[in-house]
Order: C-alpha cells, then structure tokens, then sequence
C-alpha cells in the first residue's frame, strides 16, 4: 500500500497528496452533509407524526438546522476548491 502511496506521490510530485487531500475533503464534507440532513428530516417526520400539533414548531428547527448545515457544507467546499485552486497556481507557476 506505501509503495503505491508513494508512486503516486512520484507522478504527481510534491502536490499530488494535497490534491488528494482537498478532494477527499470535498467528498467527505458532502457525505456528512447529506447523512445529517437525512437524519434530521427522518426525525423531524417521525416527531410530526408523533406529535401533528406541534409540527410548525417542529418544520421551523428543522428549516433552520438545515440552513445551517448546508452553510457549514458551502464554506468548507469553498474551502476545498480553494485549496485546489491554489494547487493550480503552484504546479502552473
């Protein structure tokens, strides 16, 4: 496994790993943005279910909760593809 590791390394040089890095980023924060928000609305379904008289106050968490995890999820893309770009100008300068 190290010997692949590093024949990689050896054809992307230097910058191979931090490419590596940001799209694994990228991957991993999309996954844990989608697990999160599904939790969160499998739960917000079942209390509404549970409880129908309580689901305005129930949909309102539920609208803010997401709103913040998909700006959590945007800054940290943003952060990846900045990280890739940066990439670029290194390898193109």
């Amino acid at each position: 496994m190290l010997e692949m590791l590093a024949e990689g390394t050896m054809l992307f040089g230097d910058k191979g790993l931090v490419a590596l890095g940001a799209g694994l980023g990228a991957g991993l924060v999309t996954m844990g943005a989608a697990k999160g928000i599904g939790h969160l609305a499998g739960e917000a379904v079942s209390g509404i279910a549970r409880q129908p008289e309580a689901g305005g106050r129930i949909f309102t968490s539920l609208i803010i909760a997401a709103a913040l995890i998909e700006g959590f999820t945007f800054f940290a893309l943003v952060v990846a593809n900045g990280i890739a770009g940066s990439l670029g100008k290194m390898v193109g300068g």
